[in-house]
């Protein structure tokens, strides 16, 4: 086996870095197998198939069979972990409800291409509907990782955990946006910028961009709160319910469709613990196109000027409450 690569440098693709992962913690989890449907040049699986072939199973371009096959080496002692692109894992929903959430079964199903990352593959390959999904699930837990440093962090802490889990990783170089000292925590948020006036609570690559607006606003002396919502199930009640409290609105930015996604989660857990202004970042119902990722998260609305007009938006809306 070669010697792994460094991981969460500058510029890394989340999908890399997660196949990575996987080759440094391998000795260490000796049960685990990676099960791929012909895409692991795609979804970083292929640093493993490299490193570990007789721990990797091609199950070709059958999820519903992967996800099935997964769920019967988990109930053997396995610990099976599904690689694959983020649309591909909503083939398999009624496998993934049944063989693996319903039973228990300690399968991780890891996508990369999510959303409008997967960028010139068009709607047909964004999806832009995996969360709203997989948190319905019972049983299961969602994580969307901001860059490749958190998906290191991650990878290890859901190889660690006894149950379902749907990771997003990313198709496209994702900037390093997380500080040397970030520790990821399964089912923590993490306040990665403090401010008065509005919280921005963001997940993947909104992440960033988050943290961008904040910037903008600040040079218009409005001190905005940076929350990063890695694990959007189980959510983090209290933490959300207390940035709310404390700056007194919210905004939500995902890749991800605005029904269903990251911010309807939060939306929940506000109505019913922090009432308060929010306002939603993310893909407005509709399909995606073909296009760079950069020019889709203009086009859609997702860029950090958009988060930053939303954070006025909701602000104003605080004020006239007041």
């Amino acid at each position: 086996m070669s010697a792994p690569v460094l991981l969460g440098s500058s510029g890394d693709s989340l999908r890399e870095a997660f196949g990575r992962a996987l080759v440094t913690l391998a000795d260490a989890h000796p049960r685990v197998l990676v099960l791929d449907g012909d895409v692991a040049g795609g979804t970083g699986a292929h640093h493993f198939r490299k490193a570990y072939p007789t721990r990797f199973v091609q199950c070709g371009i059958a999820e519903q069979n992967m996800v099935g096959v997964a769920a019967g080496l988990a109930a053997t002692g396995w610990i099976p972990v599904v690689t694959t692109f983020a649309v591909f894992t909503l083939r398999a929903l009624e496998q993934t409800r049944l063989s693996v959430a319903y039973s228990k079964r300690n399968v991780k199903i890891v996508a990369s291409h999510p959303g409008l990352d997967a960028g010139p593959d068009g709607a047909s390959a964004q999806a832009l509907e995996d969360l709203a999904a997989f948190r319905a699930v019972p049983n299961m837990t969602v994580i969307v990782p901001a860059d490749a440093f958190e998906v290191e962090q991650a990878t290890a802490a859901i190889l660690q955990h006894d149950g379902p889990v749907y990771m997003r990783t990313g198709r496209s170089p994702a900037p390093r946006v997380l500080p040397a000292d970030y520790q990821f925590e399964l089912g923590k948020a993490k306040i990665l910028r403090d401010g008065k006036d509005v919280t921005l609570v963001a997940c993947g690559v909104e992440v960033g961009r988050a943290l961008t607006a904040a910037e903008v606003l600040a040079a218009e002396n409005i001190s905005a709160r940076v929350v990063n919502l890695s694990t959007i199930k189980p959510i983090d009640i209290d933490t959300l319910a207390r940035c709310a409290r404390d700056t007194g609105c919210v905004v939500t930015a995902e890749d991800h469709n605005v029904h269903g996604g990251m911010g309807s989660a939060v939306a929940e857990v506000l109505a019913a613990h922090a009432p308060c202004p929010m306002e939603f970042v993310g893909v407005r119902d509709v399909f995606g196109e073909s296009g760079e990722p950069q020019e889709l998260a203009e086009k859609y609305g997702l860029t950090a000027p958009a988060i930053a007009a939303a954070a006025r938006r909701a602000i104003e809306r605080k004020r006239r409450m007041s």
